[in-house]
C-alpha cells in the first residue's frame, strides 16, 4: 500500500493538483443564472423539465421552488453541477411550510432531492441560457452572445456553446391512428 501511494505521489498528475491546491489556482466554478430541474407527479406519473432563474421562484403542483445558486465547473475541471435551493410547500390550509433547503447535486439527483408524497424535484443542470424569459429585473448583463450565438462570460474566460433544445416528451399515439 505504501509503495502505491509514494508510486502515485510522483506522477505529474498528483503534483499538479497538489500545487493547485497549495496556491489556491484551482478555478472557481461559474456562476448560471439558470436551474435546471425536472419534477415527478407522482398522481398521473409524468415527468417534466422546468428552468429556473436563480433568485425566481416557480411552482411546480404544490411546491414552490427557488434556487439561489447554480454553480458549474470549468472545462479544465471534474465535472461538478450544484444548485443551493430552497423549496416551500403551500399546504391545504394555504400556509407555506419550508421542507428543503440546501445543496442539489445533478449527479446524485437522489442524495438531495426533493421527495415529497405527491411531488419529487431534483436538479438536471445549470444553463447560461434559457426558451423562458428571465423575470422582470434580472440582470442579465454578465453574460453576452455574439453573433454566431456563442455565450461567452464577461472577462472572455472561455466560450460555451449554446443549450440544445430538449426533446418533447412522448405521448401515446390515438388509438385511431394506429393501423391494423
Amino acid at each position: 500500500m505504501v509503495r502505491r501511494i509514494r508510486g502515485l505521489a510522483g506522477t505529474a498528475a498528483f503534483a499538479a493538483a497538489m500545487t493547485a491546491l497549495a496556491t489556491g489556482a484551482l478555478a472557481d466554478p461559474i456562476n448560471n443564472p439558470v436551474a435546471v430541474f425536472s419534477g415527478l407527479d407522482k398522481i398521473t406519473g409524468r415527468i417534466i423539465t422546468f428552468d429556473v432563474y436563480v433568485g425566481e421562484t416557480v411552482q411546480f403542483g404544490a411546491l414552490r421552488v427557488t434556487p439561489r445558486a447554480c454553480h458549474t465547473q470549468p472545462p479544465s475541471e471534474e465535472p461538478k453541477t450544484t444548485a443551493f435551493v430552497e423549496v416551500d410547500e403551500i399546504t391545504l390550509d394555504n400556509k407555506i411550510q419550508r421542507i428543503f433547503t440546501g445543496w442539489m447535486l445533478a449527479s446524485s439527483p437522489g442524495l438531495n432531492a426533493v421527495d415529497h408524497a405527491v411531488y419529487d424535484v431534483w436538479l438536471n443542470d445549470c444553463s447560461l441560457t434559457s426558451d423562458v424569459p428571465p423575470p422582470e429585473g434580472f440582470d442579465e448583463s454578465n453574460f453576452a452572445e455574439d453573433a454566431m450565438g456563442i455565450i461567452t462570460r464577461p472577462d472572455d474566460w472561455f466560450p460555451l456553446p449554446r443549450r440544445k433544445p430538449q426533446r418533447e416528451v412522448f405521448e401515446e399515439p390515438d388509438p385511431s391512428e394506429i393501423e391494423d
